[in-house]
């Protein structure tokens, strides 16, 4: 088996710019994603602040060049909650089926692990029909390839392009499920070095 060539790093603020480039394409080009309008480098680092104050955001980087990110936030904010995040991931169109992804995700996951976190869940968005062309499976069926499992099925929920698409909520539960489990720690108290 061939080792990756590029490495999984935590996320930097600095790396804001290659972030929104990766990020941009899915926006305009793609209903993977449900924002309208690319988000800038400045966003980017909000959201890096925000994710980071709490969760993981790590990118593949590769002589410099950053391949993808994945990185989770709140499920919801009520505080039974504290235990499931929501899971996020983007890969630079060029590095589709390299093996970014699952290895992206496989560190998340790890990290999310040492956190305390026992559910991951991923709202991806769903075609009506096979012949889309803004939008296939193909995050479905990467999600249920790591073990997620379907859970939910939201219709015509989101507009983008002059058409409706659907919404999934897939799962997966990461940790045992103990009565008074401890509360999850910060990203930063449990990371490696």
């Amino acid at each position: 088996m061939q080792t990756p060539d590029w490495i999984i790093r935590p996320v930097r603020e600095a790396d804001a710019p290659q972030l929104a480039a990766i990020y941009a394409p899915y926006v305009e080009q793609t209903a993977i994603t449900f924002e309208y309008l690319a988000p800038t480098a400045e966003e980017f680092e909000q959201r890096i602040r925000n994710t980071l104050s709490f969760y993981p955001y790590l990118a593949a980087e590769r002589d410099g060049t950053l391949l993808g990110y994945a990185y989770a936030g709140p499920f919801k904010a009520r505080a039974a909650y504290a235990w499931s995040v929501e899971t996020t991931i983007y890969v630079a169109m060029d590095q589709h089926r390299s093996g970014v992804g699952r290895s992206l995700y496989l560190a998340l996951e790890e990290a999310l692990k040492r956190q305390g976190i026992l559910n991951l869940n991923a709202c991806i968005a769903c075609p009506r029909s096979e012949s889309d062309p803004y939008l296939d499976r193909s995050s479905i069926l990467f999600h249920e390839q790591l073990g997620y499992v379907q859970t939910a099925h939201f219709h015509n929920c989101a507009s983008k392009f002059g058409r409706w698409y659907d919404m999934v909520w897939m799962e997966k539960p990461i940790g045992e499920h103990v009565e008074n489990p401890a509360p999850p720690m910060p990203y930063h108290t449990v990371q490696e070095t």
